[in-house]
């Protein structure tokens, strides 16, 4: 960004020039004094100036939002998720990764689901921040988007719930043309999700209709079967309820 340099003035004349005949000389005492109020006055802006930006670390908009979080963490309807450490990935194949207890779960709901004659695909699970970053910032410009109408559909780095391995997108392996499309809810791979996910502990993340207002999303399903997993969606699912109860 450009920044603007302020001209200045050649013409003395502008600046008018303070004379004293009889120039008042400070005692030494007077020195001392206003070297130490100097430096107490310095010190104290510069406590100030720490104490004040200290409150705003981490907190800066993200690029090309212009916004910050809102109190309650929100930051275009998403809220902020950690990424989970290596160590707690498990590799369903070259290139996708889940937490191992979201794989754990995965793997009894994909045996049911087969036993009723559902073939379902795991399309997606965990994604690093860095990868959230290039989703969001490379479809967004791709599609020529805004990062507020982006945010419907795709959350912002750091904010992706699939960050914590918890996440996964799920297809019917019979109609593939709908993975990752609303018509997904028209598959018997979803009208058997909607009866069963739950005993599994897979809850479907963006529901139409949903309190953080993002688009519909019936691929879109959370592990919430550990302590950790319900930790990691208390905000998401308080406003969830909040939003019922005054509904």
């Amino acid at each position: 960004m450009a920044r603007a340099e302020s001209a200045r003035s050649n013409n003395t004349d502008d600046i008018p020039l303070a004379r004293r005949s009889n120039p008042i000389r400070p005692s030494s005492k007077g020195v001392r004094f206003i070297a130490l109020a100097s430096a107490f006055l310095g010190g104290s802006a510069i406590l100030l100036y720490v104490s004040f930006s200290s409150r705003f670390i981490g907190s800066a908009p993200l690029l090309g939002t212009q916004q910050l979080p809102s109190s309650d963490g929100l930051l275009l309807g998403h809220f902020p998720y950690p990424e989970v450490s290596a160590q707690q990935l498990v590799s369903v194949y070259p290139g996708l990764d889940i937490h191992k207890d979201t794989y754990k779960a995965l793997k009894l709901m994909r045996s049911a689901a087969s036993a009723d004659g559902i073939d379902l695909v795991l399309l997606s699970g965990y994604r690093s921040h860095d990868l959230q970053r290039q989703i969001f910032y490379g479809r967004k410009s791709a599609r020529n988007q805004i990062a507020i109408e982006r945010a419907k559909v795709s959350a912002p780095p750091g904010y992706s719930e699939h960050s914590t391995g918890y996440a996964i997108d799920l297809g019917d392996a019979k109609r593939r043309e709908t993975d990752l499309e609303v018509e997904f809810e028209t598959t018997d791979a979803f009208i058997w999700l909607q009866k069963n996910a739950a005993k599994y502990h897979f809850v479907l993340s963006f529901p139409r209709g949903n309190a953080q207002k993002v688009s519909y999303e019936p691929w879109h399903w959370r592990f919430e079967g550990t302590v950790d997993a319900l930790r990691q969606f208390q905000a998401a699912n308080e406003r969830a309820r909040t939003r019922e109860a005054s509904n």
